[in-house]
């Protein structure tokens, strides 16, 4: 074989990775989500900060890749999990539930979803990889980390099914946290409420409160104002802002702050803030097995979000809701003055990290279990005995094929990083 006909040999498999992430980025930010070029770039280049950031903003190629993969480990296609669809190390963190108690638990519902409980547990397997590796965590530990998750997992769908604890009841406070996250919420107690007010609005010669104007919080047009205040006329409204800035996979979407007057949060405060937040088709919905019976109670987006938060939470944030304005869908919630996710400087050894994703995985266990027949008529089963059924009796098999899946898929995610790098840099400039 001579030397340019080797070379093409060599390449080919680059190539056709290359030109997959065109079609896949193109299709998903420019045709589904009608991204500009300026906002597109403004995506790309966060997640040119690291292979994790690559990862938590292309979803989409993770599901067109596992949707490609058998297992064995997969629940029947009619007996699904409902999946918080987006599950990684960031979607994570503390905030304050309905009676005034601050938890930990997952944060984050836009992706939520009706497949296999098997997409969850890979995308957090490989995003504990990805964030570790970014801290300069070995190989082995990175694995031992995935082990914890795994494991606690299995033990805490167990739970559930012998009935020593109830999916709907069961939440983690300080008194049942361990390490970082038992730290992170003792230290969020001590924070007053009014803090996070303080550092977004200011209080005006007239005696009003309104939102400080930075980067990332800017006035709406009139024209914002007067559609947001008659969506939603049984609250007394002080003021809204747009918000910018937030996440990755959220650049595009229409967010707002809106502050007002209220007394239905725990602590009694009369003066909170509400997100709203445009939202769009769940990335799983476009490679997983389509649902009737899901999207007949859940055709509107924002529903589908709200019923997801609804349906993995014990205690629900009581000003949850959707809404169609201007032809587009929005969900409301109450933007928590404790929200606070995990960083790494929390971590101080590895230790840490496997005290801090066992917790996860018992998270991941409990709003599987949680969202079934005990929430919803979608289903007529219970999630954790369908899934330990599948898993089978030799959980150690489990453990070790969905480690080796999740460290392989990493190396894959390094890989087209640099694809992803030379594609932007080429592309947009």
């Amino acid at each position: 074989m001579d030397h340019a006909l080797l070379e093409q040999v060599k390449h080919t498999r680059v190539f056709l990775r290359r030109e997959l992430l065109k079609t896949i980025f193109e299709e998903f930010d420019a045709q589904r989500m009608k991204l500009t070029e300026a906002q597109r770039l403004e995506k790309y280049q966060k997640m040119l900060e690291s292979p994790f950031r690559f990862f938590r903003g292309s979803a989409y190629l993770f599901y067109f890749d596992m949707t490609k993969i058998a297992s064995i480990f997969h629940t029947p296609t009619l007996k699904p999990t409902w999946i918080q669809g987006d599950m990684h190390m960031d979607n994570f963190g503390a905030f304050q539930n309905e009676v005034g108690t601050i938890v930990f638990d997952v944060n984050d519902f836009d992706e939520g979803y009706v497949g296999s409980y098997l997409y969850d547990i890979v995308r957090m397997s490989v995003s504990i990889a990805l964030y570790l590796e970014e801290q300069g965590i070995h190989k082995a530990d990175q694995e031992m980390a995935i082990q914890h998750l795994l494991n606690s997992y299995i033990e805490q769908l167990k739970r559930f099914q012998r009935k020593q604890d109830n999916p709907l009841t069961l939440v983690f406070t300080k008194d049942n946290a361990k390490g970082p996250v038992k730290k992170l919420l003792k230290k969020l107690e001590k924070r007053q409420r009014s803090q996070f007010l303080q550092d977004i609005s200011y209080v005006n010669e007239d005696g009003q409160r309104l939102f400080l104007s930075n980067d990332e919080i800017q006035p709406v047009t009139a024209e914002e104002s007067s559609a947001i205040s008659s969506a939603l006329p049984t609250y007394k409204i002080k003021d809204i802002a747009c918000k910018h800035g937030s996440g990755t996979a959220s650049i595009g979407l229409k967010r707002y702050y809106i502050l007002v007057e209220d007394k239905k949060d725990a602590s009694g405060v009369d003066d909170l803030v509400l997100e709203m937040k445009e939202v769009r088709t769940a990335i799983p919905a476009y490679f997983l097995p389509y649902n009737d019976e899901f999207w007949k109670h859940y055709e509107h987006q924002g529903a589908r979000v709200v019923g997801t938060q609804k349906a993995m939470h014990h205690l629900e944030d009581p000003h949850l809701d959707y809404i169609t304005m201007n032809g587009q869908e929005y969900y409301i919630r109450e933007r928590s003055p404790y929200k606070k996710k995990m960083k790494p400087k929390n971590y101080k050894n590895v230790e840490d990290y496997f005290a801090t994703t066992s917790i996860m995985g018992q998270i991941a266990a409990k709003i599987h279990a949680r969202a079934d027949i005990d929430y919803s008529h979608v289903f007529t089963y219970h999630s954790e005995e369908e899934i330990l059924k599948t898993i089978g009796k030799n959980h150690n098999v489990f453990v070790e094929q969905i480690i080796l899946h999740a460290m392989s898929y990493k190396d894959m995610v390094y890989t087209d990083f640099d694809l992803f790098k030379n594609w932007v840099e080429t592309n947009f400039k």
